[in-house]
């Protein structure tokens, strides 16, 4: 069965799969939040940074050096791979709910989302987790230093993100806020102060 059957099949034999996406700059805190929802309210959560490391990583992946190149630049992957690594996920999932973390990133990403997968979906809203930027920054050095063994936990590739999540993010962000679909928390407290913020916006859906 191709692709793009399996991606019909999933979406004909379920009820519309429910999606928050989980925007925010690096260092937000967007990993640590999705662990604690995923454990408390049953969502399965895709990072869309980890599936394109995890493409990246593969010795027979036909993007890996493409991806490799833009995430040292800190520069959006082109959003075919992502969307695409995305529906690979969520078909080969058995669930219903997902977090989709880290995109869309910016408009390309959106319009990719919405001609491909959007329609066919439920989202319900998009968390924002909202950091200082200097915050941001010390997180991923500490993350660094710790050996998370991220080529982008460095702080010029720290920069040229933050500069990318300025320029493209943040409008997509403005977009779905005039859609009354962000739910912004303060992500620059600490975890557990954060985490009782989101509680709240998870615990009736």
């Amino acid at each position: 069965m191709t692709f793009f059957r399996s991606v019909y099949r999933l979406f004909t034999t379920m009820s519309k799969p429910q999606v928050v996406f989980v925007l925010g700059g690096p260092g937000a805190g967007k990993g640590t939040q999705c662990s604690n929802i995923v454990s408390k309210f049953g969502f399965v959560h895709l990072s869309a940074g980890d599936l394109l490391r995890a493409e990246r990583s593969k010795s027979d992946s036909r993007y890996g050096e493409l991806i490799d190149t833009h995430i040292k630049n800190g520069t959006i992957v082109p959003v075919e791979i992502t969307c695409k690594l995305i529906q690979n996920a969520m078909e080969a999932s058995a669930a219903n709910r997902f977090l989709i973390d880290g995109f869309p990133r910016n408009r390309d990403n959106m319009i990719g989302w919405n001609t491909t997968i959007g329609d066919q979906v439920d989202l319900l809203f998009v968390l924002f987790l909202d950091c200082p930027e200097n915050v941001c920054i010390e997180r991923c050095m500490k993350r660094g230093a710790a050996g998370s063994g991220r080529a982008d936990d460095n702080l010029e590739s720290l920069k040229k993100r933050i500069v990318t999540f300025v320029n493209d993010s943040m409008p997509i962000i403005e977009y779905f806020k005039e859609k009354n679909l962000v739910k912004r928390v303060e992500a620059g407290k600490n975890v557990e102060d954060v985490w009782s913020d989101i509680i709240e916006l998870f615990k009736n859906i």
